[in-house]
């Protein structure tokens, strides 16, 4: 016979949030879908844009033109490309270190868009010319100009990884935290994240 579970203990949804399983699923299904389609778009830009001149779109509010960048925006530090790739790697280690705790899907999204797109880039550094590590990014986008004055030329991991930024700064500014909480619901003792790593502790035991 087995014992009944005591309402609210062990589960992730006692506390309001998301099973971490199902989050962190989400949020690199979401990453994987980012990182994909930006190595489409960058293979289609190669195949059609290279050797023509800017295509542009909407009355010139949009340009598409093949760029290869070894710098950030406006091609900042274009003469340091190895450090993006240790940048890069940096975000992707804090990106782990946020799925510990991580019980919210619109969180599992941002982060998930900011995986995706980092991992876009990084694919360009390591594997395209002129060297490992050392490779420059493939850009076709351009917002009112064809040659990025204005904007700077980016792609879909530029996108992904705005996107992402934003909506972790809307959800921090709403008090959106990543286990499932809001702010105000967090305990100032800090006795809340002690009750939810027993929690996760309790679900281990119990699937032992």
């Amino acid at each position: 016979m087995t014992a009944a579970r005591p309402a609210g203990s062990g589960t992730a949804e006692s506390g309001g949030g998301t099973p971490r399983r199902r989050a962190v699923g989400v949020l690199l299904g979401v990453a994987l879908v980012a990182l994909l389609a930006d190595l489409l778009t960058k293979q289609l830009a190669l195949s059609t844009l290279s050797g023509r001149g800017p295509v542009s779109l909407l009355g010139g509010t949009v340009y598409f033109t093949l760029t290869r960048n070894s710098g950030a925006a406006w091609s900042i530090g274009s003469g340091h490309t190895w450090v993006f790739p240790l940048i890069t790697i940096g975000v992707i280690g804090w990106i782990a270190w946020m799925a510990l705790r991580l019980r919210s899907l619109p969180w599992a999204i941002s982060l998930g868009l900011v995986l995706g797109g980092a991992l876009g880039n990084l694919t360009d550094r390591i594997f395209r010319a002129p060297g490992h590590f050392v490779g420059h990014v493939v850009d076709m986008v351009s917002l009112f100009d064809p040659y990025g004055q204005v904007w700077p030329v980016f792609n879909l991991a530029d996108s992904a990884l705005v996107c992402g930024v934003t909506l972790a700064v809307l959800l921090e500014l709403t008090g959106r935290q990543r286990d499932g909480r809001r702010a105000a619901d967090a305990e100032p003792d800090g006795t809340a994240e002690v009750a939810d790593e027993a929690a996760t502790g309790s679900e281990q035991r119990g699937r032992a």
